[in-house]
């Protein structure tokens, strides 16, 4: 009998988007050995920052490129006893905070301020997180050894965040009006933003119109930002001179999004125009030029020439 070997085909990973709060960023694992892994559940995975408990927001059907390292494995789906042992923790977590803020009072910690304090589910480890007002290193093993003292079964982190960290976390309302800062409701990560993004959609820079309350621009410049930019590309520049069904003007102001132009007639004022109904001065000026232009075929100039064509 006649055996031949093959060559065992490899398993195509099982890859699922796990989330550890409900506005957090989203992290990918491989789930390939915990079989039926559906969108609404709960999984225990291993962090570089220990063990956690997250919810499955994604499953993918086809993998997406692994990071470098590749993917770390879901260890297992969570039980009932993780999220009991996970809301444990959770209320604890004010008494962390109470306990830190005071401990830096006590050293004279006055250029930090202690935001929140987080256990994942098991306890097994705390991060402290804190802003400090000045750009230098801030030196806090005297914080970090009290807390451990004070919490021995946990590992203790101190990590500093932000400006936009500490507005998503203390969350409050808008700048806008709105009852809940979009940082807080839906944004997972947080985009670059410049003050060009301002000038480009014809926003005022008064700092009150484009500052968030976390002192920074704010995370809403982004949102239009490229439709913006798209439907400039098809509009000319205020200040140019264009030809309108009324004689020529300047135009002085411009809607992106809607394609209207306010443009500056001497003698009538200002009016707004569709794009479509506008002609450029310089192609009007152009065509005016090409028809004052001697005859190229007669070189006195005097002819009865129509469309290039020469009469005879």
């Amino acid at each position: 009998m006649r055996i031949t070997y093959g060559i065992i085909p490899r398993m195509q990973p099982i890859i699922i988007g796990v989330r550890f709060n409900p506005t957090g960023k989203i992290y990918h694992f491989d789930s390939s050995t915990v079989p039926d892994i559906r969108t609404g559940e709960y999984v225990v995975v291993d962090t570089v920052r220990g063990k956690h408990l997250g919810e499955v927001v994604q499953v993918f059907t086809e993998p997406p490129e692994p990071p470098e390292g590749g993917w770390k494995n879901v260890e297992r789906r969570a039980t009932p006893r993780d999220l009991l042992l996970r809301q444990t923790w959770e209320g604890r977590q004010t008494e962390a905070l109470i306990a830190c803020r005071a401990r830096a009072a006590e050293l004279g910690l006055t250029n930090i301020k202690v935001i929140a304090a987080e256990f994942n589910f098991d306890g097994s480890r705390l991060s402290l997180f804190f802003s400090a007002e000045a750009e230098d290193k801030v030196e806090l093993k005297s914080l970090r050894k009290d807390m451990q003292k004070l919490y021995p079964q946990a590992q203790v982190e101190l990590r500093q965040i932000g400006p936009r960290d500490v507005a998503k976390i203390l969350g409050g309302m808008g700048a806008c009006g709105l009852e809940s800062r979009c940082c807080s409701r839906f944004l997972t990560d947080f985009s670059p933003i410049s003050i060009k993004m301002a000038k480009e959609q014809d926003i005022s820079l008064t700092p009150s119109e484009i500052t968030g309350m976390c002192g920074r621009l704010r995370c809403c410049l982004v949102y239009e930002f490229e439709q913006y930019v798209e439907a400039r590309k098809n509009l000319p520049k205020r200040g140019k001179m264009v030809v309108t069904p009324q004689g020529e003007g300047k135009i002085v102001d411009i809607q992106a999004l809607s394609g209207l132009l306010l443009v500056d007639i001497p003698g009538i004022g200002s009016r707004w125009y569709s794009v479509n109904d506008l002609q450029p001065q310089e192609e009007l000026a152009a065509l005016q030029r090409k028809a004052k232009a001697p005859c190229p075929v007669h070189e006195n100039g005097e002819c009865n020439c129509q469309n290039g064509k020469t009469e005879k």
